[in-house]
């Protein structure tokens, strides 16, 4: 049997709401809205209603199949259709995640105005902003197109009505958290309604043909919010990750059913909206000083794509009994490992200074070629002699000391080649193991003697 539920309905409008409002959302009368029993019928009898006569609700040959519109699209930014596969697939559902004031509502809205500027109509749904707000951003970014229609509300059976009455290409919906539904209770953002809003839309843009993005909110610890099952309905899941602080963000792949995973593009915080960053093998460096003591340059690798980062070391002498120890864009953890390594292989003393450590540029790494570069920055510093400037490093140390080979060895050698550095530290044949730490550690002495 159907489960009766109470829902309220606008005696001037019509308009359902699944909680008690004062005001209509949408005709904005006042004390309008009543109680009403109303069963629900089952998910799955309202989507086999839904699709009825469609060939999707019977089993056909595959080889029968009829391919026709499901070509890719441009989203007007090259370097994210490269990310993304081959662009924009109709039917196909992207999932956006990022912390609040990445820049996901800019990105989003930049590329929905790109498309639009194609000749395709585009939607764009917010549960966040109000008309006017979004309005004001794209006259910022010179996104206001004729074929880009937008609306805000609260319910998906607003944005399911305007998908049937006239089905765009690109649909984004802003945010999952804050939609709900009527076959869902409770309120917005709960497992139920996220499960439901993102069933609602998913169908109809695969039903209807289009391109559906959603944008998801993400937990204290950085993960997506909501059911896990919202990740593995979407075709692709994406995030947009940096420091609200600085002026890059990284766009990563963690899911694409249409092209590869854990792809990076980098872009640039701008008045104008995003800036792709097409060589950033050098960006994170900055402005930096080789002649200073206790830095160190990395040949990261995250994803495919082969980045030169600044690892900073300081070695400063403690008034405190217990020394400090601070890391800044890795794990910590990592850190008090490479010190007692070094302690223990190199008989230093390290119990009369603090030591400072962190990735520059704003970078946070969790790759194991790290190691190397981080004993080469706290020696640096230790003995506060300078590195060559154009030197470079990367490998994994173990706890007996030895350096051992990382994942992309050759990725990263053809790229600090490229780069021009020069030496290039790395585990090998005739190098590696705690003999080439020892000799950097003898070297850097000496020269500071």
């Amino acid at each position: 049997m159907s489960k009766a539920r109470e829902v309220f309905i606008c005696s001037a409008c019509g308009a359902q709401t699944p909680q008690w409002r004062g005001q209509c959302p949408k005709c904005r009368e006042w004390n309008t809205l009543q109680a009403v029993s109303q069963a629900r019928q089952p998910a799955g009898r309202q989507r086999a209603g839904a699709v009825a006569g469609a060939a999707a609700d019977r089993p056909v040959p595959l080889r029968d199949v009829a391919d026709a519109g499901h070509t890719p699209y441009g989203s007007g930014l090259k370097a994210l259709d490269r990310v993304l596969g081959k662009g924009l697939m109709p039917g196909a559902a992207i999932l956006l995640g990022g912390e609040p004031g990445i820049g996901k509502s800019t990105l989003l809205l930049q590329v929905a105005g790109l498309v639009a500027a194609q000749g395709r109509p585009v939607l764009y749904a917010s549960g966040e902003e109000s008309l006017p707000q979004i309005k004001a951003r794209a006259e910022r970014l010179d996104m206001l197109d004729p074929n880009l229609l937008a609306m805000a509300t609260s319910r998906v059976e607003d944005v399911l009505e305007a998908l049937n009455a006239a089905p765009p290409a690109l649909v984004v919906v802003d945010s999952v958290q804050t939609l709900t539904s009527l076959e869902a209770e409770g309120l917005p953002g709960n497992v139920s309604q996220v499960r439901a809003v993102a069933t609602a839309l998913l169908e109809a843009c695969r039903r209807l043909g289009c391109t559906l993005i959603l944008v998801g909110h993400v937990t204290k610890d950085g993960v997506l919010a909501g059911p896990r099952l919202l990740e593995h309905m979407v075709d692709t899941v994406i995030s947009l990750e940096g420091d609200r602080r600085q002026m890059f963000r990284l766009l990563r792949v963690f899911k694409n059913r249409f092209g590869p995973n854990e792809e990076l593009l980098v872009f640039r915080m701008a008045e104008s909206g995003m800036q792709i960053v097409d060589d950033p093998s050098t960006f994170f460096l900055g402005a930096r000083d080789a002649s200073l003591s206790g830095t160190a340059v990395v040949m990261a690798v995250d994803g495919q794509r082969p980045l030169a980062v600044e690892v900073q070391a300081l070695v400063a002498r403690t008034f405190l009994s217990i020394p400090r120890r601070a890391a800044l864009g890795f794990d910590a953890n990592r850190l008090h490992l490479l010190l007692a390594v070094l302690e223990k292989r190199l008989k230093l003393n390290f119990g009369q200074v603090d030591i400072y450590a962190k990735v520059g540029g704003g970078m946070r790494l969790q790759e194991p070629g790290l190691d190397l570069a981080l004993v080469a920055a706290v020696l640096s510093s230790y003995y506060d002699v300078p590195l060559p400037e154009k030197c470079v490093f990367w490998g994994e140390v173990d706890l007996n000391g030895q350096v051992r080979h990382v994942a992309a060895h050759d990725l990263r050698l053809s790229q600090a080649r490229r780069l021009g550095f020069t030496p290039i530290v790395h585990p090998g044949a005739d190098q590696g193991g705690i003999a080439a730490i020892a000799a950097l550690q003898q070297r850097l002495f000496h020269r500071g003697a």
